[in-house]
This record gives C-alpha cells, structure tokens and sequence, in this order.
C-alpha cells in the first residue's frame, strides 16, 4: 500500500465494496438509524496495549462510538469499551494490560510449552487464561446487552470465510477473534472452527462503513506507522509476508470507501518493535499506553479533527 501516516485524517474517493459474512444478528442491513461514528480496533497481540491508550484519549475528548469493530486483540480491547465506554472502564483496563504478565495469557516454561505442542499437536499454549480475562471483565454478557453495537471477526476453518459475530454471547466470539494459529488452539462455536481474526481483517475500516459509519477512528498497534525492511532471518520471513498481506488489504479497504466516509488514523506514539517472535514480552505496555494517549490526545486537539 502507499505511505499513509498515521495521525492522518483520510477522506477516501471510492464506493464501498466489501464481502459480507454475517452472523445474522440484531442489526439488519436495513436498519433505520445507522450509526455516525465508529471505532476500529485492529490485531497486533501485546502492541495492542496502544489501543488502550487511544481510547483514553477519545474518551476524555468526549467522542464517543456508535459503533465498535474488532479483530484479534481489537476484538478483546472493542468488547471491553463497548460493555461500559467510560474512562473508568479505560483504567480497568490499563490494570489487566499491565497484569498480563501475572495472568499468565501466554504463560508457562519452554518444557510446558513442549508439553502443550506434544499433547495437541497444532498449539503451544491454552486458551484457559485468556478465557478466564475475558470472562473476568465480561461476564456472560450477549451482544445485545452492550451499551455500543459491537462486532468482532475471525476466521472459519471450516468455510475459508470471515465470520462477524453480532449475536449471542460476546465471550467465545472474542476468545475466536483472538485465537493466533500455532499459539492457542481454535476456537469451536456451533460446529464450526475458528482462527484469529487478523487472518482476514487485520484492521475492518470497510466493516465500518458497510455498517452505516461515516467517521472513522482507526485504532491500530503501531505497525501502520513504520516501513517495512526485507526478512533477515528464517522466522521473519512468515511475518514480514503477512505483514505486506495486512497492510496491503487495510490500502484496499481504504480506497474502496466513498467520498463522505472520514477516516482518522490515529498515532501509537511509539515505535513498534521490529517484526520479531517475542510475543510475550510486557515490559513496555504501561509506556506504549501512555505514548498512544499522549499522541492521540494531540492529534485530537488539531481544527481537523
């Protein structure tokens, strides 16, 4: 894709043209009162801590979202402020994203991760701890029963297809949306078999605009803002590959909206690590908050926005 930086307010010049894989849920294509303004939260594991930020910033600016898109880890922060889109529920979050670490999401030694491959054979760690964060700050909560319409994606095995889910319990949907090949296992949900939703829509600004927004808050964990460098190592070469993958579909999906759709792609304030295989590592995300709300509280105060 071309070079958009973020911070940047983007008015696309195209009509919208996206697939369309629904989980029939409460809100027909042909509802009356569509939505205005809509937050997308992209995938990016633990640099997701950035999302966290940009919402404290969007929040205290008193922009609030008529709608909430989520994929991957944006799935998980998305749910989260659409349950209750407060600042409060902001510093809740700020404390489970700094808990990682001793909640254990990605935890265990190299021998239990061995132990978990050798048992299952497709995936190093359980989804247990994950389910538990989720379930802890959700409850059994429904789509329905959210104060903001909310949708999230993941990938259908099974089908080869995207599926949005907007009905029925909000947790496994999420817990699908986060479901990273080869680290966790996937996710079963009505006979079907899901993986992370970043295989599909990294970052679903088209979702958003199929569904009525016509301002968009892009919030994204930092890769968007840095070029990328060719592999130098084996490990890199897969995720330099699905890097262009994703960047190159966020290009298409921008262009492919119309001429009164407003996007904001708003800024991490950090650098994002270089493309490595150190998914675990928490040592930054209280700085990668900070950082993203203090950029995203500037780009916020500019005539534009």
């Amino acid at each position: 894709m071309s070079s958009r930086p973020a911070g940047a307010t983007l008015r696309p010049t195209a009509l919208v043209r996206v697939e369309s894989e629904v989980d029939g849920g409460a809100y027909p294509r042909g509802m009356t009162s569509e939505p205005s303004t809509a937050f997308v939260l992209g995938g990016g594991g633990i640099l997701g801590a950035a999302e966290v930020g940009m919402l404290h910033a969007l929040l205290e600016r008193g922009i609030t979202p008529d709608l909430i898109v989520g994929s991957s880890v944006g799935a998980l922060n998305g749910a989260f402020i659409a349950a209750e889109p407060t600042t409060a529920m902001v510093r809740r979050m700020v404390e489970m994203w700094t808990g990682l670490s001793d909640r254990g999401v990605f935890g265990g030694s190299v021998f239990s991760q061995v132990s978990t491959l050798a048992r299952h054979g497709t995936h190093v760690h359980s989804n247990d701890a994950l389910r538990r964060l989720i379930e802890e700050g959700l409850g059994t909560i429904e789509f329905a029963d959210l104060a903001v319409r909310f949708e999230c994606v993941a990938a259908c095995i099974e089908r080869a297809a995207a599926t949005w889910f907007s009905s029925g319990p909000v947790p496994p949907a999420v817990l699908a949306s986060c479901a990273v090949p080869g680290l966790l296992p996937a996710v079963e949900i009505k006979g079907e078999h899901f993986f992370d939703g970043g295989l599909v829509r990294s970052v679903p600004i088209a979702r958003a605009a199929e569904l009525g927004a016509r301002r968009i808050f892009v919030l994204h964990v930092g890769r968007l803002e840095q070029p990328l460098k060719p592999p130098t190592r084996p490990w890199q070469v897969a995720l330099v590959a699905f890097e262009i993958a994703r960047r190159h579909q966020f290009g298409e999906e921008l262009a492919s909206l119309s001429k009164d759709v407003e996007v904001h792609v708003l800024p991490s304030g950090s650098a994002a690590p270089h493309l490595s295989m150190r998914y675990r590592s928490t040592s930054d995300v209280r700085a990668r908050i900070d950082a993203a709300h203090d950029a995203t509280a500037d780009f916020l105060a500019t005539p534009a926005v």
